[in-house]
């Protein structure tokens, strides 16, 4: 695996391009410099646990075959105050849930991921607790 950096501004704005040509920009926050044309790197690894997450989640359930519409996640970071670097301490995971889905075939899809395959949960539990709640069809169920 292998990620490609290109600095395309005299300041911080930076895209990274994969071995198959798609790519993200990122950026450092305005008061440090940057121009705010990118995502933040912090920002980009709560996207890729969200992605790594959703990713699992969905495959578990196309093979339950369960009748997924939708799913929609929100990732939240808190991290160490006052500390450099100032890494991750806590993370919730928020799942919304769209379609006829059985509450415990959720539950379970979610554990398997964050507990067995996802890679991401696995390197930021380091430092960060991580929790998470779901609702289905808009019902929070946790």
């Amino acid at each position: 695996m292998e990620v490609s950096l290109q600095r395309l501004n005299h300041a911080y704005h930076i895209e990274a391009v994969n071995q198959s040509g798609k790519s993200i920009q990122l950026d450092a926050s305005p008061d440090v410099g940057g121009g705010d044309l990118g995502m933040r790197p912090m920002q980009a690894l709560l996207a890729a646990l969200g992605a790594c997450t959703e990713i699992d989640v969905i495959g578990i359930l196309q093979k339950q075959r369960a009748d997924l519409e939708d799913i929609q996640l929100t990732v939240r970071g808190e991290r160490a105050i006052d500390q450099i670097p100032a890494v991750f301490t806590s993370i919730h995971i928020h799942y919304a849930f769209t379609g006829n889905l059985d509450v415990g075939q959720l539950k379970r899809a979610i554990d398997l991921s964050l507990d067995k395959y996802c890679s991401v949960t696995a390197m930021l539990r380091k430092t960060a607790s991580i929790t998470y709640s779901f609702e289905l069809n808009g019902s929070m169920l946790n």
